[in-house]
């Protein structure tokens, strides 16, 4: 029976009347409908129809004036479809124009023919002119028809004649063409509204609403159906490299606000209601997302009974095959089934795993946000047990897995349903023979909980491993100067080597077991059908014919994939389980209590702050209290300075009053709002003015009145980009004095009623304390109350009131003159700073006795003027070029090709194993096809026997199996050796960066690179190589065997594969942008985090929490767009994907079908379709695959960057090795020094020339930014001359390695740094030096009785970054350092800024007394430091403006020097003479 398609075109439209009288001149002298010339003739008939209603629609358009023009920009795709179009009207013409030459009786033909040419070349034309949206409609209708009715006929006559005319042969994969143009048009624009629109290629420009909200919200069925919603971005990437400003934004209800707030409500009522112990964060993400979880399931499980019915399918298909008399309707009923379930089938699936996706989307920012507010919020004991970069971790690593968890989790119950549904088809298709098969199938199913348990175990020892390595890279990375400086990169190297090694370790486990397993449950299937297939056989319950076979098989097949992917399923369930319980962890850590400190609004009071019998202990579990019965009253408007030794307990004070340190007993009240500035400076990434303004309001007059009572109008000024220019990542590009000065700023910019600044002066020369003190503190705040923790006794005077702080209490309060009377310890602090100034007084008393009697008798009328003045020479930074230091991520644009591969290959020397992977593949499929091919051979003969048959079938399917393990070991092992070379590859190279790289580059975007792109490269890229192969290498096995049994399939097959890779490409081109563009976006969350983190304190202070946390939601929900663009573009081609290999399978069964009988046998016909079954699937695996490793192997790209920084100078040149004894002399000349932060920056150091003379005594002076830390920086090569050079003892600086130099160096750095780990490995990293030694330092730096006081002595505990040390404690550590190593040379980078006056003398005298044969250069704020130097060197600009001997250059009134002394001196006799009377006359007069 034949398929009437003709009659149906006909009944449909109504021209059954003519059809006998036209056509029978050409059918012959009797109509038929079935005559496959009348059908074909119809088909001509109805293309006759289309063209008149398509003349009709471009006519009546030129009426309108709605001319047809050429698409000036077209695709290439529909320029060769138009050409092809009228190649095959051209070939028709020729050939009718043949006929007729040959015989005039065939004028006829010709007459059909040259009718079909024209029609070619009327479809041509249609394809290449742009004309109203009515004629391409037509058109597109037009072209899709004519394709399936040339198609239902060719297939016709193939079946009935077995042979195709060679024009019809021609033109058929046209019209294949024709119907991509179609879904392609209709994907790209859905008729453009705008019918002067004038291309069908161009980007589809979106009319964008006024939030740019993805079209996914505005979508209507179709378009969410069949994910349309997603081409015009698509599009537009294909045009162009998309940018980030291209990616639509989310609606709210993908918005991590949403997310958040969800949560965090569901976590708060478990909180109440539940044990913490009983907490589960998977139940809260459940109750939250129940709505998205059921939608998905139910899609699941669509997915999941349309692939477990294909068997079902299968057996219709074989069992129609067996009939003699075959009824076409009951064939074509079958092949509806078929399109109908592969359709539900695919759909199904796409939804799923998008809806699973976007859900888990949502789950990973509510969880983002909730890491990020919780760290907001965490209390000190909290902060000690989870350092910043573990936190950083539980965001990038922990939380990120969360995107794929309702996906995992359904496939935790979709698969064991498909294994269920597939028992009971083997126990319908072969009865109890079924019955043996399932004792290898439990058997699997038991060994799966012992392999769960093993790998759940590797896994939690990984993350721990893998945390304890980001911790100390993160540690290091932050604290690269001081390692630099110290030469401990190969130290702290081997350490971050050998935690990598420990987390290696536990990698390597998990993969190679997972091999294992990968070999377990790929032999499973084949033992399982084997034991079947024998037990049937056994049992004689079903016979073994083609029917039984093949549909076993295709049982197995699905059955199969719940087999294999159930190890995997619990693998990621039990990594985000891990995760999930580690989050758990973090979110139930103790929170700071606000009700320690009472907040009241500062209106009807005259109070600021009251504390009344306050403890406070930062030690939750008990010991000494910190601080002890405190009681304050502060009024508003007072200045209150705070003083002691250090360790006192002076900053924990303000962080008592800030609610930071655990309140044991007592009341904390502060009236109205809070500022804070922290002795360590605490700067964000972003702009000064972002900096200083820090989320209020930009208000200019204010501004400017900020930065100048502050002391940075200069420094601005004095920047190529003002003050938009852009800081680095913790204020690395500005010296020590600016960023403090923008603290203060920031602080009183801020317009607080109370102000707690801790040690602010520290970091700035005696000049710009004065400035800071008087036009700031005094001036600019004179209504504001003032708390000031200082070590400048000079300033004290000026003060309402002083505590002295000792052993956490406060042992004195008063007045200055009061304390003066009383002695004890302030006495001590202020007979310490007066000998200090002794010196100088001493030299300055012969030469100027009467210039000094002028200065005490005119103070008060000149010294406004005389500060303001010296405040216009304040000079600026280390001048920055107009080049922010801080660049844009780089990123690599556009294709590249095979280039990532390679690389991965080249790097990882694993070509080997890579062909190895390759090889072993290419034998598992050719053998399981050459099993499949066996049993459809031998299930034919007759005299072949059930124990051969199965025999032969599983011994190849078991050799198979050998060389699928072998696939999976050889992945593995390639896998492991990338991870290794990479990760060293990538730290050698960041160790061996020079200094401007970590300046420039943020540590967020390193790490990174080291935890997400790295866990990347060590888990899913060996992996999706292999599968990417494997798929890959299946979808060409499947093509090969259905080609071999029905050829006809290879017409479709071979455009269908030609399109497939164009919609590959185009989706490949936006998919690639976007995992770039998201590798970039994911880095600022890390970063924002990690330096909220750090400025905790601050941030809570200031009270902006919820500032801090919009923005950290926005910077999610930006990060998060460019995930959900990203899966919706995969399940974008993956839909157009499987559709078109429906196309295959559907021409396959037609042929199978229409084929007469014994064409082809049942055996044959089976191993047809049972490929053809898997082949959408295994296309789909293919596409998956190869996408997801297309945007993993970005990472590749990512990690490789960093491994091509250019490196600093070798640590040793073997030839050029300094002496063991030098530097023996310790003599220094700078010979024309220049240096230049950057090639085209300008000079900071602009020509010194000078000699440190050995063993002298070298003091460096300055205004803040002059180049005094520059000038240490080029000693020590972080940057190297421009010209000139620096020689040590006649030797040449940039002739030696960095190590041969810096070991022989010794510096305290103006920043002290600690790192994680104890007291010794502090002082002693290298581990050089015995414990008696490390006493000694400790005594000689005064922290002999603290340490003695602690049970655990050198192996107490320090903290992240030293936080539960004190400033000056972590400075006195640094100090230890250099006593231990004792070198020749020792630079003071103004290390003794935070520690007070007493302190700093013996500590001076300590230095003195221990280097006293050496070279010692300080760098110093306060004056009496330096005036007991040998020599005295002052900068100004980055030049040398005086080198002399202190007491020549002081006698010299004009000097540079003597007016820095002019200023300390007079501070220090202004403070001495001021009375009460005279600070409120000063505040009238110095406002600002």
């Amino acid at each position: 029976m034949s398929i009437d398609f003709s009659a149906l075109l006909v009944t449909t439209l109504n021209f059954s009347w003519i059809a006998g009288g036209w056509f029978h001149p050409l059918c012959g002298s009797e109509f038929s409908l079935g005559s496959a010339y009348c059908q074909r003739n119809l088909i001509d008939f109805a293309n006759l129809i289309f063209l008149v209603i398509y003349s009709f629609c471009v006519l009546s358009a030129c009426f309108r004036k709605q001319y047809p023009n050429c698409i000036r920009h077209p695709r290439w795709d529909f320029v060769a479809v138009s050409i092809c179009s009228a190649a095959v009207g051209i070939a028709y013409i020729s050939s009718g124009l043949l006929n007729l030459s040959s015989s005039k009786e065939r004028r006829g033909e010709f007459l059909v023919f040259l009718f079909r040419g024209m029609i070619w070349i009327v479809l041509s034309v249609s394809l290449s002119i742009n004309s109203s949206k009515w004629v391409k409609a037509i058109a597109m209708i037009w072209w899709t028809l004519f394709s399936i009715f040339i198609s239902s006929y060719n297939l016709e006559v193939l079946v009935r004649a077995h042979k195709l005319g060679i024009l019809e042969m021609v033109s058929w994969p046209t019209n294949f063409l024709l119907v991509y143009c179609t879904l392609s048009y209709i994907t790209r624009s859905n008729i453009h509204q705008d019918a002067s629109y004038d291309s069908l290629s161009q980007p589809f420009l979106i009319n964008k609403c006024a939030n740019n909200v993805a079209e996914l919200y505005r979508a209507g069925l179709l378009s969410r159906l069949t994910l349309s919603w997603m081409s015009p971005l698509l599009r537009l990437g294909y045009s162009k490299p998309l940018a980030l400003n291209d990616i639509p934004e989310l609606d709210s209800e993908d918005g991590a606000l949403q997310a958040s707030e969800k949560f965090l409500k569901e976590w708060n009522l478990q909180r109440q209601d539940k044990d913490s112990s009983n907490i589960s964060i998977v139940f809260i993400l459940g109750k939250c997302y129940l709505n998205e979880l059921l939608s998905t399931g139910l899609y699941a499980l669509l997915k999941t009974v349309c692939y477990s019915a294909s068997p079902l399918l299968l057996y219709s298909f074989v069992l129609y095959s067996y009939h003699e008399e075959r009824n076409i309707q009951i064939g074509l009923f079958l092949i509806v089934c078929f399109v109908v379930i592969k359709l539900a089938d695919s759909l199904s699936q796409r939804h799923w795993f998008f809806g699973s996706r976007r859900c888990g989307m949502r789950m990973r920012s509510a969880l983002m946000a909730a890491i990020f507010q919780k760290q907001l919020k965490l209390s000190s004991h909290g902060r000690k047990n989870h350092s910043t970069g573990e936190i950083t971790n539980y965001i990038a690593v922990d939380a990120y897995k969360l995107g794929d968890f309702p996906y995992w989790f359904h496939l935790a119950w979709t698969q064991p349903l498909q294994l269920i549904f597939s028992v009971a088809i083997l126990f319908w298709i072969v009865g109890l023979g079924a019955l043996p098969g399932l004792v290898p199938l439990i058997i699997c199913g038991f060994l799966n909980v012992p392999f769960a348990k093993v790998l759940q175990g590797y896994q939690f020892k990984f993350m721990v491993a893998q945390d304890e390595r980001l911790r100390a890279t993160s540690e290091v990375l932050n604290n690269m100067k001081i390692i630099k400086l110290q030469s401990w990169e190969e130290m702290f190297r081997t350490t971050i080597a050998s935690l990598r090694d420990l987390e290696f370790k536990w990698l390597a486990q998990t993969e190679l077991k997972k091999a294992y397993g990968t070999a377990l449950y790929w032999m499973s299937p084949t033992i399982v059908s084997a034991v079947i297939l024998a037990g049937t056989a056994a049992m004689r319950s079903a016979p073994l014919n083609s029917t039984t076979i093949f549909t076993l098989l295709a049982t197995l097949r699905v059955m199969s994939d719940p087999v294999r992917m159930l190890p995997e399923v619990l693998s990621m369930m039990i990594q985000i389980k891990v995760s999930l319980d580690r989050i758990t962890v973090f979110l139930l850590e103790d929170e700071i209590k606000e009700e320690d400190v009472t907040k009241t609004n500062s209106q009807n009071s005259d109070l600021s702050v009251v504390v009344q019998d306050g403890s406070f202990n930062w030690n939750q579990s008990g010991g000494a209290p910190t601080l002890r019965k405190i009681n304050l009253k502060m009024l508003r408007g007072q200045k209150i300075a705070i003083c002691g030794p250090v360790g006192a307990g002076k900053s924990s004070l303000l962080y008592a009053l800030l609610g930071e340190i655990p309140k044991t007993s007592g009341s904390v009240e502060v009236f109205g709002s809070v500022a804070y500035v922290s002795q360590t400076s605490w700067i964000q990434s972003g702009t000064i003015r972002d900096n200083i303004l820090f989320g209020k309001p930009f208000n200019k007059a204010l501004y400017e009145r900020v930065i100048k009572s502050c002391a940075l109008d200069k420094d601005i000024e004095n920047f190529d980009h003002g003050d938009l220019t852009e800081i680095g990542q913790r204020g690395l590009n500005m010296s020590g004095g600016q960023r403090q000065r923008i603290q203060l700023a920031r602080a009183v910019y801020n317009d607080a009623d109370t102000y707690l600044l801790d040690d602010p002066f520290s970091a700035v020369d005696a000049h710009t304390a004065a400035i800071l003190f008087y036009d700031c503190v005094m001036a600019a705040l004179r209504t504001k109350t003032v708390i000031l923790v200082t070590h400048q006794i000079e300033f004290l005077a000026e003060t309402d009131r002083i505590l002295v702080i000792e052993n956490g209490q406060i042992t004195q309060a008063g007045k200055y003159e009061e304390l003066q009377k009383s002695g004890a310890a302030f006495e001590q602090l202020v007979n310490a700073h007066h000998s200090s100034i002794i010196t100088l007084d001493s030299m300055k008393h012969e030469n100027r006795v009467t210039g000094q009697r002028m200065l005490e008798n005119n103070l008060e009328s000149s010294e406004l003027q005389r500060l303001k003045q010296n405040s216009s020479e304040e000079i600026s930074a280390d001048g920055l070029s107009a080049i922010q230091l801080t660049e844009d991520e780089e990123r690599e644009i556009g294709d590249l090709g095979w280039k990532p591969y390679k690389n991965y290959l080249h790097v990882s020397k694993g070509s080997l194993l890579f062909s190895l992977v390759i090889f072993a593949q290419v034998a598992a499929l050719v053998l399981q096809s050459l099993s499949t091919y066996w049993l459809a051979i031998a299930v034919q003969m007759r005299h072949i026997g059930s124990g051969t048959l199965v025999g032969v079938y599983a011994a190849l399917s078991v050799i198979s199996c050998f060389f699928s393990y072998l696939r999976s070991l050889f992945a593995a092992y390639l896998g492991l050796k990338a991870s290794k070379t990479f990760f060293s590859g990538l730290m050698d190279s960041v160790f061996k960066a020079p200094m401007l790289f970590f300046d420039s580059t943020p540590v967020g975007r390193i790490l990174t690179r080291a935890s997400s792109d790295m866990s990347i490269l060590d888990f899913e890229i060996p992996y999706s190589i292999a599968f990417t192969l494997a798929g890959g290498l299946e979808v060409i096995l499947i093509i090969i065997v259905m080609a071999t049994v029905t050829w006809q399939v290879l017409i479709v097959a071979v455009p269908v594969t030609i399109v497939m890779l164009y919609i590959q490409g185009y989706y490949v081109a936006s998919a690639r942008e976007l995992v770039r563009i998201n590798g970039t976006t994911k880095a600022p969350v890390m970063n924002y985090a990690a330096e909220s983190m750090l400025g905790v304190v601050s941030i809570r202070a200031f009270a902006v929490t919820e500032r801090f946390i919009r923005t950290n939601l926005q910077l999610i929900d930006t990060d998060a767009k460019l995930f959900l663009h990203t899966i919706a573009a995969l399940e974008w081609v993956l839909l157009r994907v499987e559709a078109l290999q429906i196309l295959t399978v559907l021409t396959s069964a037609l042929s199978l079908i229409f084929l007469p009988q014994g064409v082809i046998t049942s055996g044959f016909a089976g191993l047809c379709l049972s490929y053809a079954l898997t082949l959408s699937s295994a296309q789909s695996f293919l596409t998956r695959f190869y996408s997801t490793l297309e945007n993993y192997i970005i990472s590749v790209e990512r990690i490789k960057q960093f491994m091509h920084i250019p490196s600093e100078p070798p640590a040793t040149i073997p030839e050029s090795r300094p002496p063991p004894s030098w530097p023996s002399e310790g003599r220094i000349d700078l010979q024309d020094l220049k240096v230049k932060y950057r090639q085209n920056a300008p000079l900071v150091l602009k020509g010194i020339t000078c000699t440190f003379m050995g063993g002298n005594k070298i003091g460096v002076v300055g205004r803040t930014g002059s180049g005094k830390s520059t000038l240490i920086s080029s000693l020590f090569r972080l940057i190297d001359p421009a010209g000139g050079r620096i020689l040590v003892d006649n030797l040449d600086i940039c002739s030696i390695g960095l190590k041969d130099l810096r070991t022989k160096l010794s510096i305290i750095p103006q920043e002290p740094t600690l790192f994680r780990g104890t007291v010794r490995s502090n002082l002693d990293p290298l581990g050089l030096h015995t414990d008696h030694e490390i006493w000694e330092a400790l005594e000689k730096c005064q922290l002999n009785s603290t340490i003695s006081n602690i049970p655990i002595l050198l192996d107490s505990s320090v903290s992240d970054a030293g936080e539960n040390w004190s400033a000056g404690q972590r400075q006195l550590f640094c100090l230890g350092r250099v006593l231990l190593r004792k070198n020749k040379i020792l630079v003071l980078d103004e290390a003794t800024a935070s520690i007070d006056s007493a302190t700093d003398a013996v500590l001076q005298s300590i230095i003195k007394q221990e280097f006293s044969n050496c070279t010692v250069i300080t760098i110093a704020h306060r004056v009496p430091t330096v005036t007991d130097s040998d020599m005295v060197m002052v900068l100004s600009y980055g030049k040398l403006v005086e080198y002399d001997q202190p007491s020549k250059l002081m006698e010299t009134k004009s000097s540079a020097f003597s007016k820095l002394v002019d200023e300390y001196w007079s501070n220090c006799k202004r403070n001495s003479a001021h009375d009460t009377s005279k600070e409120d006359k000063f505040v009238e007069t110095h406002e600002v």
